[in-house]
Parts: C-alpha cells; sequence; structure tokens
C-alpha cells in the first residue's frame, strides 16, 4: 500500500478545482508570512463526520507533520451523540479507551475560506506499532479500492447531498427541542430562480467557498421541500470525493452558523419530502472507459 503520510509536497495536486489544494511548501509560506496561523487536523468517525484537532501552524509543521499527533481511540468507538458504546472491537468501557496516532494525508492538505488564517488537512488513524487502524471509514474504502485496483479497476464517485435551511441558529434549534423552526422558504422552490434568490447569498457563500477548498462544485438548486436545497460536485476518483464529502458537509454547516442560520443533512426532517444522499458509482477501465457502459 502507498503511504500516503510521505508522500512529496510536489506531487500534491487537485481534483480539477479552480483553486487547489496547498502543498507543504505553500503552507510553510503562508505560515512564515503570518497568512495562516491554524491548522485542523480532521479524522472521519463512523458517522462520515469530521473530528479532530485545531493546532498551532508552527506546531503542525514542526511536530504533527513527521510525528502526528495523539487522539482518544474512542473516536471510532462512539454514537452519533459521541456517547462510547459496548461491543466495538477497538475501544470500550470493558477494555479501556487508548490513544492512536493522527497522521495528516498530506494530498488532502488545503485552505478553509470561511475561516480566514485557517488550513485543514484529512488524518489516517494508526497504532503505536505504527499499523493503520483497519476499522476507520478512510482505511476500509482504500482496502475495498485496492482489490478493485487488483483487477484493473478504478471506482468513480459522484455524490449529491441534499439538505434544508433554517432561518434559526443551531442553538435557537436545540432550546427549541428543534420544534417549530422556521424553514428558509415557505413553499417549494424546486428549480426555481426567482424563489431562491432570497436565500443565495448563503448558498453562493457556500459555493465559493468550497471551490476555494478544492472541491470542484458544478451546481445549485432548490428542491421540493420548504427550504431544501441541494449543491452538486463533479464526480472524480472515490477517496478524494468522499473526503470532500465528508468537509463539504462540516464546511456548510459551520457557514451556516456565521450566518445565523443551521443547516441539516438528515434523510427525513418532516412528513414531506426528504433530503437524499445521491451517490453514484462507475468502474473505470485501464483505458479510462467506463466498464458500465460496456
Amino acid at each position: 500500500m502507498t503511504d500516503v503520510h510521505k508522500i512529496a509536497s510536489s506531487a500534491v495536486g487537485s481534483n480539477g478545482a479552480s483553486s487547489a489544494p496547498l502543498t507543504l511548501d505553500a503552507l510553510e509560506r503562508a505560515v512564515g508570512s503570518h497568512d495562516i496561523d491554524t491548522v485542523v487536523l480532521a479524522l472521519v468517525d463512523m458517522e462520515g463526520r469530521l473530528v479532530g484537532k485545531r493546532l498551532t501552524a508552527r506546531h503542525f509543521l514542526e511536530s504533527t507533520v513527521s510525528h502526528g499527533a495523539e487522539s482518544c481511540e474512542y473516536l471510532l468507538a462512539t454514537d452519533v451523540d459521541m456517547s462510547p458504546q459496548q461491543g466495538y472491537g477497538l475501544a470500550g468501557w470493558d477494555r479501556g479507551f487508548g490513544d492512536f496516532q493522527l497522521k495528516a494525508d498530506l494530498s488532502t492538505l488545503r485552505l478553509l475560506p470561511w475561516h480566514p488564517g485557517a488550513a485543514l488537512v484529512l488524518a489516517d488513524a494508526f497504532k503505536a506499532s505504527g499499523e493503520p487502524v483497519e476499522v476507520s471509514p478512510r482505511q476500509i474504502l482504500r482496502r475495498q479500492l485496492e482489490r478493485l485496483a487488483a483487477r484493473g479497476l478504478r471506482a468513480q464517485v459522484g455524490t449529491e447531498l441534499e439538505f434544508m435551511i433554517f432561518r434559526s441558529t443551531y442553538r435557537d434549534a436545540w432550546e427549541s427541542g428543534y420544534r417549530n423552526l422556521t424553514k428558509a422558504t415557505p413553499y417549494s422552490v424546486d428549480y426555481t430562480l426567482l424563489d431562491t434568490n432570497n436565500i443565495e447569498p448563503l448558498i453562493k457563500r457556500i459555493r465559493i467557498s468550497m471551490e476555494g477548498a478544492g472541491l470542484n462544485v458544478e451546481s445549485s438548486k432548490g428542491e421540493c421541500n420548504l427550504g431544501q436545497h441541494e449543491i452538486n460536485f463533479r464526480y472524480g476518483d472515490a477517496l478524494r470525493i468522499c473526503d470532500d464529502h465528508s468537509i463539504y458537509k462540516l464546511g456548510s454547516k459551520e457557514i451556516a452558523a456565521q450566518e445565523g442560520m443551521a443547516i441539516t443533512f438528515m434523510a427525513k426532517f418532516d412528513q414531506r419530502e426528504g433530503s437524499s444522499c445521491h451517490v453514484h458509482v462507475s468502474l473505470a477501465g485501464a483505458d479510462g472507459s467506463n466498464v458500465f457502459a460496456a
């Protein structure tokens, strides 16, 4: 298996977006000029969310790049409310909670335009022995992609995430028990242009911010439910697109919070149309052709 944690910075590329992820050299220059002061080291958890640490950029360059950063094993043994659960082989109340090492995958290093002065890099979990934690979501996906590669195939993935927008803050939603929230639009805005104009400042900021973070945005549109929208991204290699998927969910929620609003990607908020997560998968052969079309 390729050790992605030792990839030369010159090999770091983009997924086709106009603003490519950062190289390590570019990060060092930005830190030296005081343009970047924080690096978010993020792990994909069992719910597909990003968890981790915010590091000073100086510490990231001096220590984390080469040695990683410690984190608790319970991050891969919790439920959606971050409560540790029994039955996991990695960690639990019956066997204790140790640490694993988070090592940055430098091919994912990028700016966070919605957090000026910050960059983000995804990490993989490693045991003290240096072996990868096999139950981590990115590692599970890598194993399946390696099985495909052994057969001369490469997975191409595209995801579409629908979401609901509320003109309430996350704190307001929590305090109200998630009841009586004000949806961003009072009626269906599926494919409409004029009626989605009032929410366009938020949607545009998400689109532009995702481009600035190296994601390849294609379009956005209103959806059927009240306050429901969708932003679409170009397909690409499976691991990279799944990484982008998690970054997009985190970023859009953070941007909404900064605008005094809230977003949820939950599948079924009310009795009306639910928010889907469409996952489009195709397989490319050695010549790049779609083997499903053969």
